[in-house]
């Protein structure tokens, strides 16, 4: 059975709609030629002359007067459907959203996205899950809706992604710590104990290679995989951690932090997301509500 062409629907509609072949060509902005064409094609389509001839003008048929309402609430529907997403009201939004994070971007930014979203759309709920790679196959599957982190080269080429903040390693040491008396130098800095923060277990990251250039070797004793674990371990001895300002602006309260006294690389951190929810319009509205959390000093 052949397939029929859709495109009459909308055809269809004006015609029935006009009751003027005349009037419908110009409204379609065809010539009357090709009005009437698309008038015989309908008429072979649906087995009903739909428009027939009365004196000088044309009278629907019984055909054409019951399928007026259905033809237009369909060429309405399927305008919806291909027009532009609208904005959404918050308010009445009921989702879930999943996030991948790592626990010291949760731990910071968290508390204030949890409740700025409670205020503003009180049906929406996140659903924060760890980072343990930077891998992409999370975003590509849908299990995740966002990411945040650092692009590098495991992410994939066709991930979306915005830059949400800067930030910069810093030294950080318990109150009372002997780094905190004195001038700090990078001799001193390397001279100390370090609990040095890798998800891959790697006991070496850029700042070694920055010490590396003056001749330095700082002494790791533990490596953890959190930046919350660090700051833990370094609250609770001499250890010195080297960690993310602004990621960890919320876990340093009762340390001591300090800037490094080598230059090291700055980091971007970006908002990740999958091409395909691009254009939707509860996906837009978190996407700026991360964006406007993580711009809050």
């Amino acid at each position: 059975m052949q397939k029929p062409d859709f495109n009459l629907l909308h055809t269809l509609d004006v015609l029935l709609a006009e009751g003027n072949v005349a009037r419908a060509a110009r409204r379609l902005q065809l010539s009357p030629s090709a009005m009437s064409r698309a008038l015989a094609r309908l008429r072979e389509t649906t087995g009903d002359p739909l428009l027939v001839r009365a004196g000088r003008g044309l009278v629907p048929t019984p055909r054409a007067l019951a399928l007026r309402d259905q033809v237009s609430q369909l060429v309405q529907d399927a305008t919806t459907v291909l027009r532009p997403a609208s904005q959404i009201d918050p308010t009445q939004l009921e989702r879930r959203f999943t996030l991948r994070c790592n626990e010291s971007f949760v731990e910071t930014f968290g508390p204030q996205l949890i409740a700025r979203v409670g205020t503003i759309a009180p049906g929406v709920r996140l659903r924060f899950v760890p980072k343990p790679d930077k891998q992409s196959t999370a975003l590509r599957d849908g299990s995740v809706d966002l990411e945040t982190g650092v692009v590098g080269q495991d992410t994939g080429p066709e991930v979306r992604t915005q830059a949400l903040f800067r930030d910069r390693f810093i030294g950080v040491v318990r109150a009372g710590h002997p780094l905190t008396r004195g001038k700090l130098t990078p001799e001193r800095y390397a001279a100390g104990d370090h609990v040095l923060v890798s998800r891959r277990g790697l006991e070496r990251g850029p700042i070694d290679d920055v010490l590396d250039t003056l001749q330095l070797r700082r002494r790791v004793v533990a490596v953890v995989g959190s930046f919350s674990a660090a700051l833990a371990i370094a609250r609770a001895s001499d250890l010195i951690a080297s960690v993310p300002e602004r990621h960890t602006n919320s876990l340093r309260a009762d340390m001591h932090s300090f800037a490094l006294p080598v230059t090291t690389p700055t980091l971007t951190v970006s908002l990740l997301w999958h091409p395909r929810m691009d254009a939707d319009p509860a996906h837009i509205w978190l996407r700026a509500l991360v964006r406007e959390v993580c711009a809050t000093p």
